[in-house]
């Protein structure tokens, strides 16, 4: 007799899962029909599950796997989906195209892993357990932030992180392409943001000063193009996954400055492209060439992002620049306002306003979760509590607290771990643990935060294989919180991440292996544990 087959070991876990006994068999022969409106979704179908598992899945009115879009199942929501696999049929049915490109991907989790690698040869047939799942994610935005600034990345690299995203239900690519260390996205209005910004030279001081500080101790250069930029926003869309841009200002600023210095506090002073890691001090003025810079800025960015939400930063800016500028003070003045400091909030405003004419969300981090003006959606990271600050003034919120969702810090204190940011560790079941809206806060307070993500800033990072090595299998663990909400369940995680391996194995991810250390409770740091991490 035969042995049973295993449960299907899904990740993210579905809401509800049930098993019907007995297997589906894909082979060659195997057809899809695609109702009304479900035609992309079939194409996405085809490339990621029929072209690495050798299978044409070709179009059929009388396909044995079924896609459909069906307006009664409005009560999913815009990412549920439904899904039935019987013996001798498939059907995904959701209310919305993106459901259906959710439930593509726990389709691909129900083959065999190396069904997924792509080094299929010949024919062949693929089995799939028979099961009725009905899924819906548990926050809107369940993302992950990528650092371009410190290390550009080429673009196809952006596609494959895009797909590993795609794999695990994230719907949100937030990528940060300005910073004080480099600019990666051409602006017409500007060209030497590119021909001088995008270029970093190797720092004279070495890797670390004598104050301690950090530096770059090897030259880098690199941006995209904005057709690069438009293919990425196409090839994300058509896997329910939208690109957020991110573009900092007023501080963080120093590689714009270093091509347009007099957008600065010192006209007249030449900067370079900042080699340090760290708070730079060099910050954007406030006279009205800064806001003709930054709404054309902006214009162009909106034109390649279709994103709802456009991203500008606005946090560690050090004022002392404003402080010692005598056209800052007076700014000040002429606005009423206390001081230099509150320029910023004012600075914020009017970049914000602009965002909302123009049909956009503005989003920025927050460093007490209440220094943003109303209109703006928050992400919080330094402390958490900030995030509860924040939906009590009645933003929107992300909660990305850094002892959580940083995953530049080291995975743990072995030695062997790669060089990572300092302070301590954030391991695996910190991750799985957070909870951005604790079910002990108000209701009106938690229907506030749209979610979390995490962050991977890539001072330390240098390749893809780095990013990715820091990435999973705590990109994982938030993904699967993410969607499934609820208090967590770390021993059923543990157990999916088990045999998910297996899936990362044949998508050629290297990833911290599952070893005692990793997986145990005991080393796990608490969320309010560390000194807060700068955005270096």
């Amino acid at each position: 007799m035969p042995a049973p087959h295993p449960a299907p070991s899904l990740l993210p876990h579905p809401g509800k899962l049930s098993s019907l006994g007995g297997r589906l068999t894909l082979d060659r022969d195997t057809t899809v029909r695609a109702l009304p409106g479900a035609e992309q979704a079939a194409d996405l179908l085809r490339t990621l599950v029929g072209h690495p598992a050798g299978l044409p899945l070709t179009p059929s009115p009388d396909g044995r796997v079924v896609l459909a879009l069906d307006d009664r199942l409005g009560g999913l929501g815009a990412e549920g989906y439904g899904l039935t696999v019987a013996p001798q049929a498939l059907q995904l049915r959701a209310a919305h195209r993106t459901g259906l490109l959710r439930g593509i991907q726990t389709i691909r989790q129900l083959l065999p892993a190396e069904a997924l690698s792509g080094r299929v040869t010949g024919g062949g047939s693929w089995e799939l357990p028979c099961v009725e799942i009905t899924d819906v994610p548990d926050r809107p935005w369940r993302g992950a932030m990528l650092d371009m600034a410190r290390r550009f990345q080429p673009i196809g690299y952006l596609h494959r992180y895009v797909d590993l995203l795609a794999l695990h239900k994230l719907n949100v690519l937030h990528l940060h392409l300005t910073d004080d260390q480099g600019w990666r996205m051409p602006v017409d209005a500007y060209p030497r943001l590119i021909s001088v910004g995008s270029r970093r030279a190797r720092s004279q001081k070495g890797p670390t000063g004598p104050d301690g500080a950090h530096f770059d101790a090897v030259a880098h250069e690199g941006h995209y193009t904005k057709a690069e930029l438009r293919g990425l926003v196409r090839y994300a869309a058509e896997r329910g996954i939208t690109v957020v841009p991110e573009i900092e200002m007023p501080g963080h600023v120093r590689a714009a400055l270093a091509a347009y210095p007099e957008l600065g506090n010192h006209p007249g002073r030449q900067l370079d492209v900042w080699t340090r890691w760290g708070v730079c001090d060099t910050i954007l003025g406030v006279h009205e060439g800064v806001f003709d810079f930054c709404r054309a800025v902006l214009e162009e960015v909106m034109d390649v992002f279709p994103s709802p939400y456009i991203h500008i930063g606005g946090e560690e800016c050090p004022t002392t620049e404003w402080e010692d500028s005598p056209a800052a003070r007076e700014r000040a003045a002429a606005l009423g306002l206390a001081g230099p400091a509150d320029l910023h909030g004012w600075f914020m405003g009017r970049i914000g306003a602009f965002l909302v004419e123009r049909g956009r969300i503005p989003l920025g981090w927050v460093e007490n979760g209440a220094e943003l003006p109303p209109e703006f959606t928050v992400m919080t990271w330094r402390d958490g509590t900030h995030a509860r600050a924040a939906a009590r003034r009645g933003h929107q919120v992300i909660a990305a607290h850094h002892r959580a969702t940083y995953l530049d810090y080291a995975q743990s204190t072995d030695p062997s771990e790669p060089v990572a940011q300092p302070g301590a560790p954030v391991p695996l079941h910190t991750v799985h643990g957070y909870e951005p809206a604790p079910h002990d806060w108000p209701e009106e307070e938690r229907a506030r935060v749209l979610g979390t993500q995490v962050q991977l800033w890539t001072e330390y990072a240098r390749t893809p294989e780095e990013i990715e090595y820091l990435s999973f299998p705590r990109l994982c663990a938030l993904a699967d919180r993410s969607w499934s909400g609820g208090s967590g369940d770390w021993p059923g995680f543990v157990e999916r991440l088990r045999r998910h391996t297996a899936r990362l194995d044949a998508l050629g991810v290297p990833y911290r292996p599952l070893d005692a250390r990793s997986l145990a409770t005991a080393v796990s740091a608490s969320p309010s544990a560390g000194t807060a991490r700068l955005h270096l």
